[in-house]
Protein backbone atom coordinates (compact mmCIF):
# COMPACT_ATOMS: atom_id res chain seq x y z
CA UNK A 1 0.00 0.00 0.00
CA UNK A 2 1.48 3.50 -1.23
CA UNK A 3 2.25 6.08 2.17
CA UNK A 4 -0.81 7.72 2.76
CA UNK A 5 -0.97 11.49 1.85
CA UNK A 6 -3.59 14.19 3.18
CA UNK A 7 -4.16 17.67 2.48
CA UNK A 8 -6.02 20.47 4.05
CA UNK A 9 -6.27 23.38 1.16
CA UNK A 10 -7.90 26.75 2.59
CA UNK A 11 -8.64 29.63 0.14
CA UNK A 12 -6.94 32.44 2.07
CA UNK A 13 -10.16 34.68 2.47
CA UNK A 14 -10.98 34.92 5.91
CA UNK A 15 -10.30 33.59 9.33
CA UNK A 16 -9.99 29.88 9.87
CA UNK A 17 -13.69 28.72 10.30
CA UNK A 18 -15.00 25.75 12.31
CA UNK A 19 -16.01 23.48 9.24
CA UNK A 20 -12.48 24.37 8.07
CA UNK A 21 -10.92 23.46 11.35
CA UNK A 22 -12.19 19.74 11.70
CA UNK A 23 -11.37 19.26 7.88
CA UNK A 24 -7.85 19.97 8.81
CA UNK A 25 -7.93 17.88 11.95
CA UNK A 26 -9.79 14.98 10.39
CA UNK A 27 -7.27 15.02 6.97
CA UNK A 28 -4.25 15.60 9.88
CA UNK A 29 -5.46 12.40 12.30
CA UNK A 30 -6.01 10.14 9.66
CA UNK A 31 -2.09 11.13 7.82
CA UNK A 32 -0.79 10.48 11.55
CA UNK A 33 -2.75 7.49 12.53
CA UNK A 34 -0.75 5.43 9.14
CA UNK A 35 2.37 7.02 9.52
CA UNK A 36 1.63 9.53 6.08
CA UNK A 37 2.29 13.01 5.78
CA UNK A 38 0.35 15.89 5.90
CA UNK A 39 0.15 18.65 3.89
CA UNK A 40 -1.31 22.81 3.93
CA UNK A 41 -1.76 23.99 0.32
CA UNK A 42 -3.36 27.51 -0.01
CA UNK A 43 -5.78 27.63 -2.73
CA UNK A 44 -5.46 31.07 -3.88
CA UNK A 45 -7.08 31.33 -7.35
CA UNK A 46 -10.16 33.56 -6.44
CA UNK A 47 -7.91 36.13 -6.00
CA UNK A 48 -11.16 39.31 -5.95
CA UNK A 49 -11.98 37.68 -2.30
CA UNK A 50 -8.50 36.82 -1.07
CA UNK A 51 -7.94 38.81 2.42
CA UNK A 52 -4.41 40.18 3.22
CA UNK A 53 -3.03 38.44 6.11
CA UNK A 54 -5.81 35.83 5.55
CA UNK A 55 -3.21 32.94 5.15
CA UNK A 56 -0.96 33.83 7.98
CA UNK A 57 -4.17 33.52 10.22
CA UNK A 58 -4.95 30.46 8.90
CA UNK A 59 -1.70 29.24 9.64
CA UNK A 60 -2.04 30.25 13.02
CA UNK A 61 -5.02 28.83 13.50
CA UNK A 62 -3.83 25.47 12.92
CA UNK A 63 -0.60 25.98 14.45
CA UNK A 64 -2.12 26.88 17.48
CA UNK A 65 -4.87 23.95 17.69
CA UNK A 66 -1.52 21.96 17.49
CA UNK A 67 -2.25 20.88 14.12
CA UNK A 68 1.44 20.41 12.52
CA UNK A 69 2.37 19.56 8.75
CA UNK A 70 5.40 17.99 6.58
CA UNK A 71 4.68 20.43 3.65
CA UNK A 72 2.94 23.99 2.89
CA UNK A 73 3.76 27.43 2.26
CA UNK A 74 6.08 28.30 5.02
CA UNK A 75 8.82 25.05 5.37
CA UNK A 76 8.41 23.55 1.77
CA UNK A 77 8.62 20.53 0.54
CA UNK A 78 8.98 18.07 -2.51
CA UNK A 79 6.48 19.23 -4.35
CA UNK A 80 6.41 22.76 -4.22
CA UNK A 81 4.92 25.49 -4.39
CA UNK A 82 2.35 25.25 -2.19
CA UNK A 83 0.23 28.50 -3.62
CA UNK A 84 -2.08 27.71 -6.32
CA UNK A 85 -1.68 31.06 -7.95
CA UNK A 86 2.70 29.96 -8.44
CA UNK A 87 1.77 27.21 -10.10
CA UNK A 88 -0.28 28.58 -13.43
CA UNK A 89 2.66 27.75 -15.77
CA UNK A 90 1.96 24.25 -14.25
CA UNK A 91 -1.92 23.68 -15.05
CA UNK A 92 -1.08 25.22 -18.42
CA UNK A 93 1.01 22.15 -19.56
CA UNK A 94 -2.45 20.28 -18.74
CA UNK A 95 -4.79 22.54 -20.40
CA UNK A 96 -2.54 22.12 -23.42
CA UNK A 97 -3.34 18.39 -23.63
CA UNK A 98 -7.17 18.81 -23.00
CA UNK A 99 -7.28 21.08 -25.58
CA UNK A 100 -5.45 19.11 -27.36
CA UNK A 101 -7.52 15.98 -26.82
CA UNK A 102 -10.97 17.70 -28.09
CA UNK A 103 -11.65 17.00 -24.25
CA UNK A 104 -11.65 20.86 -23.32
CA UNK A 105 -12.91 24.43 -26.13
CA UNK A 106 -12.49 27.49 -26.04
CA UNK A 107 -15.47 29.56 -25.31
CA UNK A 108 -16.27 33.00 -26.56
CA UNK A 109 -19.24 33.09 -24.46
CA UNK A 110 -19.79 36.59 -22.97
CA UNK A 111 -21.53 37.30 -19.24
CA UNK A 112 -24.38 39.03 -20.46
CA UNK A 113 -25.41 36.02 -22.77
CA UNK A 114 -24.41 33.50 -19.59
CA UNK A 115 -27.03 35.66 -17.88
CA UNK A 116 -29.16 35.39 -20.14
CA UNK A 117 -29.22 31.39 -20.83
CA UNK A 118 -29.70 31.42 -16.61
CA UNK A 119 -32.71 33.34 -16.61
CA UNK A 120 -34.00 31.84 -19.58
CA UNK A 121 -33.24 28.06 -17.63
CA UNK A 122 -34.85 29.30 -14.44
CA UNK A 123 -37.84 30.38 -16.10
CA UNK A 124 -38.90 26.76 -17.44
CA UNK A 125 -38.24 25.30 -14.07
CA UNK A 126 -34.61 23.91 -15.10
CA UNK A 127 -31.26 23.60 -13.38
CA UNK A 128 -28.90 25.90 -14.69
CA UNK A 129 -25.95 25.12 -16.72
CA UNK A 130 -24.23 25.96 -19.84
CA UNK A 131 -26.11 25.12 -22.80
CA UNK A 132 -22.79 24.09 -25.11
CA UNK A 133 -23.21 27.24 -27.41
CA UNK A 134 -19.69 27.67 -28.33
CA UNK A 135 -18.92 23.92 -27.92
CA UNK A 136 -17.87 23.07 -31.53
CA UNK A 137 -17.14 26.39 -33.20
CA UNK A 138 -15.47 25.91 -36.59
CA UNK A 139 -11.75 27.47 -36.78
CA UNK A 140 -13.37 30.74 -39.29
CA UNK A 141 -15.91 30.86 -36.67
CA UNK A 142 -13.29 31.36 -33.89
CA UNK A 143 -11.37 33.98 -35.48
CA UNK A 144 -14.36 35.87 -36.04
CA UNK A 145 -15.50 36.13 -32.70
CA UNK A 146 -11.73 37.07 -31.68
CA UNK A 147 -12.07 39.79 -34.37
CA UNK A 148 -15.17 41.24 -32.20
CA UNK A 149 -12.16 41.41 -29.22
CA UNK A 150 -13.62 38.16 -27.30
CA UNK A 151 -11.78 37.17 -24.63
CA UNK A 152 -12.23 32.78 -24.57
CA UNK A 153 -12.11 31.05 -21.40
CA UNK A 154 -11.90 27.75 -21.40
CA UNK A 155 -13.92 24.54 -20.94
CA UNK A 156 -13.90 20.80 -19.99
CA UNK A 157 -16.44 18.94 -22.48
CA UNK A 158 -18.27 17.01 -20.32
CA UNK A 159 -19.17 13.58 -22.16
CA UNK A 160 -23.16 13.10 -22.49
CA UNK A 161 -25.02 10.40 -21.36
CA UNK A 162 -22.61 8.92 -19.00
CA UNK A 163 -23.22 8.01 -14.93
CA UNK A 164 -19.94 9.19 -12.64
CA UNK A 165 -19.56 7.38 -9.71
CA UNK A 166 -17.91 8.35 -7.09
CA UNK A 167 -16.95 5.87 -4.31
CA UNK A 168 -16.75 7.74 -1.16
CA UNK A 169 -15.22 6.53 2.47
CA UNK A 170 -18.45 8.73 4.17
CA UNK A 171 -21.54 8.63 2.01
CA UNK A 172 -20.72 5.29 0.06
CA UNK A 173 -20.82 5.31 -3.62
CA UNK A 174 -22.86 8.38 -5.06
CA UNK A 175 -23.50 8.74 -9.04
CA UNK A 176 -24.27 11.30 -10.85
CA UNK A 177 -25.72 11.73 -14.41
CA UNK A 178 -23.40 13.82 -16.53
CA UNK A 179 -26.38 15.47 -18.36
CA UNK A 180 -27.14 17.27 -15.49
CA UNK A 181 -23.52 19.38 -14.95
CA UNK A 182 -22.57 21.25 -18.30
CA UNK A 183 -19.02 22.18 -19.81
CA UNK A 184 -17.73 23.89 -17.20
CA UNK A 185 -14.91 26.52 -17.08
CA UNK A 186 -11.22 25.13 -16.38
CA UNK A 187 -9.67 28.37 -16.92
CA UNK A 188 -10.78 32.11 -16.77
CA UNK A 189 -10.20 34.61 -19.86
CA UNK A 190 -7.57 36.37 -17.55
CA UNK A 191 -6.03 32.97 -17.84
CA UNK A 192 -6.49 31.74 -14.04
CA UNK A 193 -7.42 28.48 -13.42
CA UNK A 194 -10.73 27.84 -11.78
CA UNK A 195 -10.74 25.63 -8.46
CA UNK A 196 -12.36 22.13 -9.96
CA UNK A 197 -9.44 22.13 -12.59
CA UNK A 198 -6.61 23.36 -10.19
CA UNK A 199 -7.56 20.90 -7.39
CA UNK A 200 -7.48 17.95 -9.60
CA UNK A 201 -3.99 18.95 -11.07
CA UNK A 202 -2.32 19.65 -7.59
CA UNK A 203 -3.80 16.91 -5.60
CA UNK A 204 -2.80 14.66 -8.37
CA UNK A 205 1.05 15.81 -9.13
CA UNK A 206 1.44 16.28 -5.12
CA UNK A 207 0.10 12.11 -4.63
CA UNK A 208 -2.71 12.63 -2.31
CA UNK A 209 -4.24 9.47 -1.58
CA UNK A 210 -6.80 11.06 0.26
CA UNK A 211 -9.27 14.09 -0.17
CA UNK A 212 -11.55 14.61 2.97
CA UNK A 213 -13.63 17.72 2.96
CA UNK A 214 -16.87 18.84 3.93
CA UNK A 215 -20.10 17.92 2.31
CA UNK A 216 -20.92 21.19 0.44
CA UNK A 217 -17.33 20.02 -1.75
CA UNK A 218 -20.07 16.79 -3.13
CA UNK A 219 -21.60 18.48 -5.96
CA UNK A 220 -17.92 19.35 -7.61
CA UNK A 221 -17.13 16.25 -7.35
CA UNK A 222 -18.06 14.74 -10.17
CA UNK A 223 -16.73 17.32 -11.91
CA UNK A 224 -13.04 16.76 -10.86
CA UNK A 225 -13.41 12.78 -11.42
CA UNK A 226 -13.77 13.78 -14.62
CA UNK A 227 -10.80 16.08 -15.06
CA UNK A 228 -8.98 12.89 -13.04
CA UNK A 229 -10.40 10.89 -15.67
CA UNK A 230 -9.33 12.73 -18.50
CA UNK A 231 -5.94 13.79 -17.57
CA UNK A 232 -4.89 9.66 -17.03
CA UNK A 233 -4.86 10.75 -12.83
CA UNK A 234 -5.25 8.35 -10.06
CA UNK A 235 -8.90 9.47 -8.54
CA UNK A 236 -7.79 9.60 -4.59
CA UNK A 237 -10.25 8.37 -2.00
CA UNK A 238 -13.00 10.77 -1.26
CA UNK A 239 -14.30 11.09 2.54
CA UNK A 240 -17.25 13.74 2.82
CA UNK A 241 -17.84 14.72 6.37
CA UNK A 242 -20.94 15.76 7.59
CA UNK A 243 -22.64 19.53 7.19
CA UNK A 244 -22.49 21.37 11.08
CA UNK A 245 -25.68 22.60 11.89
CA UNK A 246 -26.29 25.45 14.42
CA UNK A 247 -27.53 25.18 18.01
CA UNK A 248 -31.15 25.07 16.63
CA UNK A 249 -30.32 21.80 13.74
CA UNK A 250 -30.44 24.02 11.04
CA UNK A 251 -27.42 25.09 8.29
CA UNK A 252 -25.61 28.06 9.73
CA UNK A 253 -24.31 30.80 7.67
CA UNK A 254 -21.47 32.93 8.06
CA UNK A 255 -23.82 35.74 9.47
CA UNK A 256 -25.72 33.06 11.96
CA UNK A 257 -24.78 34.71 15.55
CA UNK A 258 -26.06 31.21 17.70
CA UNK A 259 -22.44 30.17 17.81
CA UNK A 260 -18.84 31.74 17.69
CA UNK A 261 -17.33 30.72 14.37
CA UNK A 262 -13.98 31.05 13.94
CA UNK A 263 -11.38 29.45 15.64
CA UNK A 264 -9.03 32.56 16.48
CA UNK A 265 -12.29 34.25 18.59
CA UNK A 266 -12.04 30.96 20.47
CA UNK A 267 -8.37 31.53 20.86
CA UNK A 268 -9.16 35.06 22.12
CA UNK A 269 -11.77 34.19 24.49
CA UNK A 270 -9.17 32.01 26.07
CA UNK A 271 -10.39 28.32 25.04
CA UNK A 272 -7.70 25.79 25.33
CA UNK A 273 -6.36 23.95 22.01
CA UNK A 274 -6.68 20.86 23.63
CA UNK A 275 -10.80 21.38 24.39
CA UNK A 276 -11.15 22.88 21.05
CA UNK A 277 -9.68 19.78 19.25
CA UNK A 278 -11.39 17.29 21.41
CA UNK A 279 -15.31 18.89 20.85
CA UNK A 280 -14.47 19.26 16.84
CA UNK A 281 -13.39 16.00 16.15
CA UNK A 282 -16.55 14.58 18.10
CA UNK A 283 -18.92 16.91 15.67
CA UNK A 284 -18.86 13.94 12.77
CA UNK A 285 -17.06 10.93 14.27
CA UNK A 286 -17.33 8.83 17.40
CA UNK A 287 -14.89 6.01 18.55
CA UNK A 288 -16.04 2.57 18.48
CA UNK A 289 -16.55 -0.34 20.50
CA UNK A 290 -16.42 0.48 24.63
CA UNK A 291 -15.41 3.74 24.21
CA UNK A 292 -18.41 4.68 21.94
CA UNK A 293 -20.17 7.04 25.01
CA UNK A 294 -16.65 8.18 26.14
CA UNK A 295 -16.45 12.17 25.30
CA UNK A 296 -12.20 13.14 26.50
CA UNK A 297 -9.21 12.37 24.07
CA UNK A 298 -5.92 13.80 24.03
CA UNK A 299 -4.68 14.08 20.77
CA UNK A 300 -2.37 11.66 21.23
CA UNK A 301 -5.51 9.35 21.52
CA UNK A 302 -7.41 10.79 18.91
CA UNK A 303 -4.70 9.71 16.21
CA UNK A 304 -4.79 6.25 17.45
CA UNK A 305 -8.19 6.00 17.37
CA UNK A 306 -9.38 7.82 14.48
CA UNK A 307 -10.51 6.23 11.32
CA UNK A 308 -12.78 7.82 7.94
CA UNK A 309 -15.06 4.93 8.71
CA UNK A 310 -16.42 6.22 11.63
CA UNK A 311 -17.58 9.19 10.29
CA UNK A 312 -20.49 9.79 10.17
CA UNK A 313 -22.93 11.49 7.21
CA UNK A 314 -25.23 12.39 9.90
CA UNK A 315 -25.06 16.29 10.29
CA UNK A 316 -23.50 17.13 13.60
CA UNK A 317 -25.27 19.52 15.77
CA UNK A 318 -22.88 22.37 17.42
CA UNK A 319 -23.54 22.60 21.17
CA UNK A 320 -21.55 25.26 22.88
CA UNK A 321 -22.86 23.94 26.03
CA UNK A 322 -20.73 20.94 25.10
CA UNK A 323 -17.55 23.05 24.29
CA UNK A 324 -17.81 24.89 27.61
CA UNK A 325 -18.26 21.85 30.00
CA UNK A 326 -14.74 20.60 27.96
CA UNK A 327 -13.17 23.31 28.58
CA UNK A 328 -13.92 23.67 32.26
CA UNK A 329 -12.72 19.89 32.32
CA UNK A 330 -8.97 20.91 30.48
CA UNK A 331 -9.22 24.47 31.76
CA UNK A 332 -9.14 22.08 35.77
CA UNK A 333 -6.56 19.93 34.32
CA UNK A 334 -4.05 22.56 33.40
CA UNK A 335 -1.43 24.54 35.96
CA UNK A 336 -2.52 27.40 37.66
CA UNK A 337 0.23 29.23 35.93
CA UNK A 338 -0.77 28.67 32.56
CA UNK A 339 -4.06 29.54 32.78
CA UNK A 340 -2.74 32.72 34.82
CA UNK A 341 -0.94 33.91 32.22
CA UNK A 342 -3.93 33.00 29.53
CA UNK A 343 -6.00 35.42 31.75
CA UNK A 344 -3.42 38.21 32.13
CA UNK A 345 -3.80 39.67 28.63
CA UNK A 346 -7.58 40.18 29.55
CA UNK A 347 -7.15 41.83 32.56
CA UNK A 348 -4.75 44.09 31.60
CA UNK A 349 -6.95 44.84 28.62
CA UNK A 350 -9.75 45.64 31.71
CA UNK A 351 -7.27 47.77 33.26
CA UNK A 352 -6.87 45.53 36.46
CA UNK A 353 -2.72 44.75 35.82
CA UNK A 354 0.09 46.74 34.35
CA UNK A 355 1.61 45.81 31.35
CA UNK A 356 4.94 44.85 33.11
CA UNK A 357 4.40 43.29 35.88
CA UNK A 358 6.91 42.77 39.04
CA UNK A 359 6.75 39.11 40.71
CA UNK A 360 4.90 40.44 43.25
CA UNK A 361 2.09 41.67 41.41
CA UNK A 362 2.08 37.99 39.20
CA UNK A 363 2.10 36.02 42.01
CA UNK A 364 -1.02 37.98 43.43
CA UNK A 365 -2.64 36.90 40.26
CA UNK A 366 -1.72 34.12 40.36
CA UNK A 367 -2.99 33.31 43.35
CA UNK A 368 -6.34 35.03 42.20
CA UNK A 369 -6.56 33.11 39.25
CA UNK A 370 -6.09 29.32 41.29
CA UNK A 371 -9.20 31.09 43.19
CA UNK A 372 -11.70 30.90 40.38
CA UNK A 373 -9.96 28.40 37.72
CA UNK A 374 -12.24 25.52 38.45
CA UNK A 375 -15.27 28.20 37.81
CA UNK A 376 -13.93 28.91 34.08
CA UNK A 377 -15.86 28.18 31.23
CA UNK A 378 -13.24 30.43 29.08
CA UNK A 379 -10.92 32.38 30.73
CA UNK A 380 -12.14 35.77 29.31
CA UNK A 381 -14.86 35.17 32.26
CA UNK A 382 -11.81 36.23 34.99
CA UNK A 383 -12.74 39.59 34.42
CA UNK A 384 -16.54 39.80 35.59
CA UNK A 385 -15.58 36.92 38.21
CA UNK A 386 -12.75 38.95 39.85
CA UNK A 387 -14.63 42.33 39.80
CA UNK A 388 -14.93 42.27 43.42
CA UNK A 389 -10.86 42.51 44.20
CA UNK A 390 -10.85 45.52 41.77
CA UNK A 391 -13.62 48.04 42.69
CA UNK A 392 -13.62 50.29 45.84
CA UNK A 393 -17.30 49.92 46.73
CA UNK A 394 -18.95 46.91 47.31
CA UNK A 395 -22.49 45.99 45.59
CA UNK A 396 -24.58 44.18 47.55
CA UNK A 397 -27.02 41.32 46.17
CA UNK A 398 -30.78 41.00 47.63
CA UNK A 399 -29.30 37.83 49.56
CA UNK A 400 -26.14 39.70 50.85
CA UNK A 401 -28.62 42.47 52.51
CA UNK A 402 -31.10 40.12 53.94
CA UNK A 403 -27.34 38.19 55.62
CA UNK A 404 -26.48 41.31 56.87
CA UNK A 405 -29.92 41.90 58.52
CA UNK A 406 -29.12 39.28 61.18
CA UNK A 407 -28.86 40.65 64.76
CA UNK A 408 -25.82 39.42 65.40
CA UNK A 409 -23.95 40.97 62.39
CA UNK A 410 -22.74 43.89 63.87
CA UNK A 411 -20.90 42.15 66.76
CA UNK A 412 -19.44 39.30 64.50
CA UNK A 413 -18.40 42.55 61.98
CA UNK A 414 -16.65 44.53 64.50
CA UNK A 415 -14.95 41.49 66.27
CA UNK A 416 -13.33 40.55 62.97
CA UNK A 417 -12.54 43.72 62.04
CA UNK A 418 -11.00 44.48 65.40
CA UNK A 419 -8.94 40.96 64.88
CA UNK A 420 -7.47 42.48 61.22
CA UNK A 421 -6.43 45.61 63.08
CA UNK A 422 -4.09 43.85 64.94
CA UNK A 423 -1.98 42.98 61.64
CA UNK A 424 0.88 45.30 60.93
CA UNK A 425 0.70 43.06 57.35
CA UNK A 426 -0.49 44.55 54.17
CA UNK A 427 -1.92 40.71 53.37
CA UNK A 428 -2.56 38.14 55.97
CA UNK A 429 -2.51 34.62 55.12
CA UNK A 430 -5.12 32.16 54.74
CA UNK A 431 -4.10 30.46 57.64
CA UNK A 432 -4.13 33.69 60.03
CA UNK A 433 -7.62 34.63 58.40
CA UNK A 434 -8.57 31.00 59.65
CA UNK A 435 -7.41 31.72 63.02
CA UNK A 436 -9.12 34.93 63.06
CA UNK A 437 -12.46 33.83 62.72
CA UNK A 438 -11.70 31.16 65.62
CA UNK A 439 -10.86 33.93 67.71
CA UNK A 440 -14.28 35.92 66.80
CA UNK A 441 -16.09 32.55 67.04
CA UNK A 442 -14.85 32.27 70.90
CA UNK A 443 -15.54 36.05 71.44
CA UNK A 444 -18.99 36.45 70.48
CA UNK A 445 -20.39 32.66 70.42
CA UNK A 446 -21.57 32.58 67.10
CA UNK A 447 -20.40 30.07 64.19
CA UNK A 448 -20.55 27.80 61.21
CA UNK A 449 -23.13 30.23 58.81
CA UNK A 450 -23.78 32.72 61.67
CA UNK A 451 -20.68 34.18 61.67
CA UNK A 452 -18.64 33.18 57.89
CA UNK A 453 -21.76 33.98 55.84
CA UNK A 454 -22.09 37.83 57.43
CA UNK A 455 -17.91 38.27 56.76
CA UNK A 456 -18.63 37.13 53.59
CA UNK A 457 -21.46 39.61 52.22
CA UNK A 458 -19.76 42.61 53.88
CA UNK A 459 -16.45 41.83 52.42
CA UNK A 460 -17.28 40.72 48.77
CA UNK A 461 -21.73 41.71 48.58
CA UNK A 462 -22.23 38.00 47.89
CA UNK A 463 -23.44 35.29 49.63
CA UNK A 464 -21.85 32.44 47.30
CA UNK A 465 -18.23 32.65 46.50
CA UNK A 466 -14.31 30.97 46.51
CA UNK A 467 -12.82 30.11 49.50
CA UNK A 468 -13.24 33.22 51.86
CA UNK A 469 -10.27 33.06 53.86
CA UNK A 470 -8.07 33.39 50.38
CA UNK A 471 -10.44 35.66 49.34
CA UNK A 472 -10.07 38.18 52.03
CA UNK A 473 -5.83 37.07 52.26
CA UNK A 474 -6.21 38.32 48.72
CA UNK A 475 -8.28 41.51 49.49
CA UNK A 476 -5.76 42.89 51.44
CA UNK A 477 -5.84 43.87 55.18
CA UNK A 478 -6.55 47.83 54.35
CA UNK A 479 -9.26 46.75 51.62
CA UNK A 480 -11.31 44.41 54.39
CA UNK A 481 -10.86 46.61 56.77
CA UNK A 482 -12.11 49.43 54.75
CA UNK A 483 -15.48 47.44 53.67
CA UNK A 484 -16.01 46.45 56.95
CA UNK A 485 -16.05 49.47 58.55
CA UNK A 486 -18.32 51.14 55.80
CA UNK A 487 -20.62 48.75 56.55
CA UNK A 488 -20.94 49.62 60.29
CA UNK A 489 -21.00 52.92 59.97
CA UNK A 490 -23.63 52.64 57.42
CA UNK A 491 -25.77 49.80 58.62
CA UNK A 492 -28.97 51.51 58.16
CA UNK A 493 -28.42 51.22 54.18
CA UNK A 494 -28.72 47.50 54.32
Amino acid sequence: MSTIRTRYAPSPTGHLHIGGARTALFSYLWARKNGGSFAVRIEDTDVERNVVDAEKKQLAGLKWLGIDWDESVDIGGPYAPYRSMERVDIYQKYVEQLLEAGQAYRCYATPEELEAEREEQLARGEAPKYSGKYRDLTLEQEEALKAQGRVASIRFRVPEGQTITVKDVVRGTVSFDSDGIGDFIIVRPDGRPTYNFAVVVDDALMKFTHVVRGEEHMSNTPRQVLVYEALGFPVPVFAHASLILNPEGKKMSKRDESIIQFIDQYRDLGYLPEAVINFLVLLGWAPEGEEKERELFTKEELIARFSLERVSKAPAVFDPGKLKWMNNHYIKESSVERIADLAWPHLERAGRVSADPDEQERQWVTRLVGLYQEQLDYVAQIVDLTTLFFHTEVEYSEEAREVLKGEQVPQVLAAFMAELEKSEDSHVSADEVKGMLKTVQKATGHKGKQLFMPVRAAVTGQTHGPDLRETISLLGTETVISRLRHFLDHTSSC
